[in-house]
């Protein structure tokens, strides 16, 4: 986790950028007229938590407005959308908000900055954010890890975590497996044995550890050369170019890839589509020269 001083800078900066005369000051606005912002991060909001920051605005009131831009011919929430959930819990008719011009890259920045600056996000929410900048905003892993205060090794294992089978994915939404078990796993051969080792690690049977020492000793059993130093050298350096591959294939495609391979020379290539004019585009991109 990068420091909240890095963070915060960058979400400073966003908002410099964008200061007018009247950027700063603080209107009240109707809450029919503001909207979440659909593409932000967080999608799991915990109802506990936001009643008792609802219960907090009763009694003090809310201390911090929400930051809106303009959008249609109303306002879309920037920052603050716990606020504004809390605030529609207790029936309000007005909000306090602040209101400023953002891009949709901007807003979508802001809204991973503001998240993760509070640890609000869950890996798979994290992971998502960073994916979703890369791949609508075209942003690089380098840009992303500058703007957020993190390394680029960061971003690129968060986002790998997407590679997982969705089974495991949901597991590690819902906080039955952590990230460290959830990249332990990853190492297993095939998707069967990732959801067995994922199931014992969620029952607490099998820590990160318990998880590493396992696959280590199957992989020694079924190909002891490979335990050599400068196979599992060459492993990382295959599994690390198939992941740039997969991101690159994304990025082109639009569309979620998946890369599954046992040594890293060879496998297969998963695409996900929604619709037959998905697959079209698809096949259109694949072939062209």
């Amino acid at each position: 986790m990068a420091d909240k001083k890095s963070l915060g800078s960058g979400l400073e900066a966003l908002f410099g950028d964008n200061s007018s005369d009247s950027g700063d000051s603080t209107r009240t606005l109707r809450m029919s007229e503001i909207e979440p912002n659909k593409n932000q991060p967080r999608q799991d909001f915990n109802e506990a938590a936001i009643q008792e920051l609802a219960d907090s605005i009763r009694e003090h009131g809310l201390i911090q407005p929400i930051i809106v831009r303009p959008l249609g011919s109303g306002y879309q929430i920037v920052a603050g959308e716990r606020r504004w959930r809390a605030c529609r819990m207790l029936g309000l008719s007005e909000v306090p908000a602040i209101i400023k011009e953002f891009t949709d890259s901007e807003t979508a920045q802001i809204a991973l900055i503001e998240n993760i600056q509070r640890e609000d996000l869950n890996p798979v929410e994290e992971a998502s954010a960073y994916r979703t900048l890369m791949d609508q905003y075209n942003m690089t892993q380098d840009q992303l890890a500058k703007t957020l205060g993190k390394s680029r090794s960061t971003i690129a294992n968060s986002v790998r975590l997407l590679n997982l089978p969705e089974e495991l994915i949901n597991m590690l939404r819902k906080g039955d497996i952590s990230v460290g078990q959830a990249k332990a796993i990853a190492a297993a051969e095939t998707e069967e044995e990732m959801i067995s080792i994922a199931k014992a690690a969620s029952s607490g049977k099998m820590t990160v550890r318990d998880i590493e020492k396992a696959l280590s000793k199957k992989s020694e059993e079924d190909a002891p050369e490979s335990s050599s130093p400068a196979k599992e050298k060459e492993q990382r350096q295959n599994m690390n170019f198939l992941t740039e591959m997969q991101l690159s294939l994304e990025k082109h495609l639009q569309k979620k890839v998946r890369i599954v391979s046992k040594n890293g020379e060879s496998g297969s290539i998963t695409i996900d589509f929604y619709s037959q004019d998905d697959l079209s585009e698809i096949a259109d991109k694949l072939t062209m020269y």
